[in-house]
């Protein structure tokens, strides 16, 4: 199978030799291409975009490999509250308890469902932690001090998303969303009207839950790490070629209107793909520029659904169930944030 892969990988690298004599042919022009500054630009973004993401992602796979060591899937079922309402409350507070980056939200929430936790409370949990915690509590308080109803209002407004997304997954959502495997899984029930996938204990490479010692711990985290770092890196290297060639200004002038100054603080919320305990500095720059409702709809949607994370969604969830996830958040955090701004 090994051997199979790698003359398979070696069908693809052939082409590329012929590429070989062209670049050395255009090798001065291509350095002078390299080291001109809008490159070194979009370098130092892409650098910052990762190095800011790693750390989280690498506490989350460790956390998570932590959970496929520590935490059994009767432990689980056994902590999940078996009231919905209750469920989507108490996922939407986990935050405070976990206050992970949504870079490292993903795989912990992957490991909790695979050991039995319904689709509603992880997304909650995705959707929540990110921004209500007390590191992102504080960080927004000290990049507003002379507001403090911004923080009142980015920390409300991501729970009641949070836990709306979450009660719709709940009525609508009946199969598990997870990107996995059939043949790796088997159906067990565990909620009304949800079936939850059960991974086999020799069924994934990603799962080492037959042998219990720090050998079969780090290889779980590196398998982990690996696997949502890719994304990771493609994610912060699109988003640095956006913010690289397209200027702040030229956005901001799409941004003048009722409507459009919303559209325009999330669509580069999207497009920023920051960290959720750095984005409220960001914000604070266009405090004199846009009033309450977008700079929230900027704060909480960031967190919530930007690049990077999108791709990494569509790493651990189908598809289709990525898209419904986001055009919910979307018209949520709009709808909220317009409401919030209506009432201030």
């Amino acid at each position: 199978m090994k051997m199979a892969a790698n003359v398979k990988l070696l069908t693809f690298l052939i082409p590329c030799a012929f590429l070989v004599p062209v670049l050395i042919t255009l090798a001065p022009d291509l350095r002078a291409a390299w080291n001109s500054e809008a490159l070194q630009n979009m370098k130092t973004i892409f650098v910052s975009i990762f190095l800011e993401a790693a750390p989280f992602l690498l506490m989350g796979v460790l956390l998570s490999s932590l959970m496929q060591w520590f935490v059994s899937e009767e432990m689980v079922r056994r902590l999940t509250p078996k009231n919905p309402i209750g469920g989507v409350l108490v996922a939407g507070l986990l935050g405070i308890v976990f206050p992970i980056c949504e870079c490292g939200m993903i795989p912990v929430v992957r490991r909790l469902m695979h050991k039995g936790m319904p689709a509603y409370i992880a997304v909650t949990f995705i959707l929540s932690g990110p921004v209500v915690n007390p590191i992102v509590f504080t960080a927004t308080l000290l990049a507003f001090p002379s507001h403090p109803e911004i923080t009142i209002a980015r920390m409300g407004l991501a729970f009641a998303v949070a836990a709306s997304v979450g009660g719709l997954v709940y009525m609508f959502v009946r199969r598990n969303p997870l990107r996995t495997p059939k043949a790796a899984i088997t159906e067990v029930k565990t909620h009304p009207g949800f079936k939850m996938a059960q991974p086999h204990s020799h069924g994934s490479a990603h799962d080492h839950n037959h042998v219990k010692n720090w050998r079969s711990f780090f290889i779980h985290a590196g398998d982990e790490f690996v696997d949502m770092s890719k994304y990771l890196v493609i994610g912060a290297l699109i988003t640095a070629c956006i913010q690289t060639f397209i200027s702040r200004s030229d956005l901001i002038s799409l941004g003048n209107g009722p409507v459009a100054s919303y559209v325009f603080m999330m669509g580069f919320a999207y497009v920023l793909s920051l960290c959720s305990t750095s984005d409220a500095f960001v914000a604070s720059a266009f405090s004199h520029t846009f009033a309450l409702g977008p700079l929230v709809s900027f704060l909480v949607l960031g967190p919530m659904l930007d690049f990077k994370s999108t791709l990494m969604l569509l790493s651990t969830f189908r598809t289709r169930f990525v898209i419904g996830l986001s055009l919910a958040i979307i018209t949520l955090v709009f709808a909220g944030s317009w409401l919030i701004n209506m009432l201030a």
